[in-house]
């Protein structure tokens, strides 16, 4: 009698976390069948296309911030880096008479030096990254503003076309989301240092016993994080033409949300940038388009977004709920 109740009762549970595993895909598809049957604007190829260009310069930083998240931590200053970033290349390198790809390079090496900062403050001070970057977000913010005396940075005419032209008919934004996804997996999936991120995620006191430089991973997923920030701030420039005080301002709170709605854990050690990530980046502007086409009133819209992010925390937190469960019936089973 006891097998025959808890079959059904394992099957339940295997249900239950089959529907939590796969949670941002439900989540995705049943938020694009909800705003196209609300809209059939929505649902045009063209409003598709922009939605996912859109979506690819918070994409890019969630990447960075996917490895900071699969370790445990959290890094609130790349919307401030953003700013920070695009008003340095603005006001010194892209004014100047430095080729644009050296610019660029230059640009992203400075996005790396900021997350060094940040990376330096957790691993040497032993500060929580939560205080260390939320110290940051402020810094980087006032020294962009002191740099640009608060006035708005023009870009010249070969960054706009990163943002207007296409590549092989793909919008070139788009193109370099999926260059830097497609990095950030066979890192993540294919090399040591991704096994090293994840097992540092999960439990730091083992991967230390197991000769994990641990310092080293939080060193250079910070890094990262520093790097595609500056990256998204440029691609987001390349759309605009112009940086100004709010540039990047709140895009922190995008990125973190498109990691945790792309079914990564805040409590680090699981998560994907392909599909996790993406998805989730797209799902972030999919939300916000949907509910402009949908005219949901704007004082809404905030409090709409924000029960769609704790939806997909309080999944994250029933997954662990019930992974610990299954965890311990494995180990009360075998003992028996």
């Amino acid at each position: 009698m006891t097998t025959t109740r808890s079959a059904p009762t394992v099957n339940r549970a295997n249900v239950r976390l089959w529907l939590l595993r796969n949670a941002p895909l439900l989540l995705f598809v049943l938020t694009f069948l909800i705003f196209g049957l609300l809209s059939d604007r929505f649902l045009q190829y063209a409003n598709l296309e922009n939605i996912v260009k859109q979506a690819s310069y918070i994409g890019i930083v969630a990447v960075g911030m996917t490895f900071v998240i699969l370790t445990g931590g959290i890094d609130l200053s790349v919307g401030s880096l953003m700013y920070l970033s695009a008003a340095f290349a603005g006001t010194f390198l892209l004014g100047g008479s430095l080729p644009i790809p050296l610019a660029v390079v230059l640009l992203l090496v400075f996005g790396m030096a900021a997350g060094l900062v940040n990376a330096l403050a957790i691993t040497r001070l032993r500060i929580v990254p939560f205080i260390v970057t939320l110290a940051t977000l402020a810094i980087f913010k006032g020294v962009g503003l002191t740099v640009t005396q608060s006035r708005a940075v023009n870009f010249p005419p070969e960054i706009l076309a990163v943002g207007t032209t296409r590549l092989l008919g793909v919008p070139t934004p788009i193109v370099i989301f999926g260059l830097v996804v497609l990095i950030a997996w066979v890192v993540l999936n294919r090399t040591p240092f991704g096994r090293h991120v994840y097992a540092v995620g999960a439990d730091p006191e083992a991967a230390k016993k197991a000769g994990i430089n641990v310092d080293r991973v939080l060193l250079t997923v910070y890094i990262i994080s520093g790097m595609c920030a500056a990256l998204g701030g440029l691609v987001l420039v390349g759309q605009f033409g112009i940086v100004n005080a709010g540039f990047g301002e709140g895009d922190e709170f995008d990125a973190i949300a498109a990691v945790v709605l792309g079914g990564a854990s805040l409590f680090g050690g699981r998560g994907t940038v392909f599909p996790g990530t993406v998805l989730g980046a797209v799902l972030v502007q999919m939300v916000t388009a949907g509910l402009i086409f949908t005219q949901v009133d704007i004082y809404l819209q905030p409090l709409v977004f924000a029960a769609i992010i704790y939806l997909a925390v309080l999944t994250d937190s029933q997954r662990t709920l019930l992974l610990t469960r299954l965890t311990r019936r494995n180990i009360r089973q075998v003992r028996s």
